[in-house]
């Protein structure tokens, strides 16, 4: 490790870095989470999400991790031996898919090529061919990270209501990062998590349901307690939360939320953006393949094949130990093939450059016939020229 152990470089998605200022409001003194400072608070950091969120509607906050949200959007929308549709283009669909099982749904796997998004067209031919109405939701993922991917749920979300199904969407990674208009494309559920985009330590979920999603809460019948979205919704309207909150996470919430207010939604989007492309520029300068579609890639993660003869493993432990550079590995049948960069939340434009330069010279002292200053002169282009 380098001489300064604390100090790495985290590009991975997530948990993510997290500004000092989420970090100082983290380490507020304890507050009495049934008293009126802890009901401000609480309503403030609603009034943002639903800014985040582009809705009118509630947004609960949860104590938990994204998979959490994830199980809480199933339970309270389902029964047991409902049908459900469930689009998997990665390791997080496949996630979605093993919740709904656990729970008794009678869940449809659509799987697509891992490094594509969901075609559109598969999933309007199989929602017109379910005449009776039987499919109850459609389970997706807004941004799959284990491939950087996204999804267009602008063209899903319509598709999905048309047939007349609740959209279930994981946008635990996606959310802030990549334009999710909740409102706008007729999404029921969209679940989302303090550790991404957010710039917020682990340790909260957000769910926003919409009307017919209530509606459909009030027949489901999969078992649930910690997870009663309807209690969440009960104690809200106190400007509390049923169970004891994480309170440093909620103090951080409203410190980053104010950050976020103050950059602007929409430069939040192009800042992600501006930063994905340098990143795929800077890795095709270093001969590197990327393993996702360009048509669908996400702004969140890149995920970049392994060269030849070179294990994804060997190259993330080497810049590791070297430089302190921070990477993902692949996932499922991809761990051996692939390895990822993070460029969510609280990452620069000198972070990335870091990387690359990083990346390039380790891939140099691994034997690979490379300018280990291609990667960073590229990204410094991409970036030069984004801001014409």
């Amino acid at each position: 490790m380098p001489a300064l152990e604390e100090k790495q470089l985290l590009l991975i998605p997530g948990p993510t870095p997290v500004p000092q200022a989420v970090l100082r409001a983290c380490a507020r003194p304890m507050i009495n989470h049934r008293g009126p400072e802890y009901a401000k608070l609480q309503n403030e950091n609603v009034a943002g999400l639903k800014e985040m969120f582009q809705t009118k509607n509630g947004v609960l906050v949860l104590t938990c991790s994204g998979t959490g949200g994830m199980e809480a959007a199933v339970v309270n929308t389902l029964s047991p031996g409902d049908k459900v549709l469930v689009l998997v283009i990665g390791a997080f669909g496949k996630r979605f898919l093993k919740i709904a099982r656990a729970y008794g749904a009678d869940a449809e796997e659509m799987e697509f090529t891992w490094g594509e998004a969901v075609d559109p067209n598969r999933v309007k031919e199989r929602l017109a061919q379910d005449k009776n109405k039987e499919i109850k939701a459609v389970l997706v993922q807004h941004n799959e990270t284990s491939t950087g991917v996204y999804n267009d749920l602008s063209v899903l979300g319509p598709i999905i209501r048309e047939h007349g199904a609740l959209s279930l969407v994981d946008a635990v990674s996606g959310l802030i990062a990549i334009d999710c208009q909740t409102d706008n494309w007729g999404l029921d559920v969209v679940v989302a998590a303090s550790q991404k985009a957010f710039m917020l330590p682990p340790g909260l979920a957000f769910v926003c349901m919409n009307e017919r999603a209530w509606e459909a809460y009030k027949k489901a019948k999969m078992p649930r307690f910690y997870f009663d979205l309807g209690e969440a919704r009960s104690f809200a309207e106190k400007g509390q939360n049923p169970w004891t909150p994480a309170l440093p996470q909620v103090y951080g919430l409203q410190e980053g939320l104010r950050l976020l207010r103050q950059e602007g939604l929409q430069n939040v989007f192009a800042r992600h953006q501006r930063l994905a492309d340098a990143v795929r520029a800077g890795c095709k300068a270093l001969g590197l393949e990327l393993f996702a579609k360009p048509a669908n890639a996400s702004n969140c993660i890149t995920a970049i094949k392994s060269p030849a003869g070179l294990g994804p493993d060997k190259i993330r432990k080497l810049l590791l130990e070297k430089y302190g550079l921070v990477l993902a590995g692949g996932q499922a049948h991809l761990k051996d093939s692939v390895f990822r960069v993070g460029h969510l939340g609280y990452v620069s434009e000198t972070d990335i450059l870091g990387c690359m330069a990083a990346l390039g010279a380790g891939l140099k002292e691994l034997g690979m016939k490379v300018d280990p200053g291609a990667g960073a002169g590229a990204a410094v282009a991409s970036l030069e020229g984004a801001k014409c």
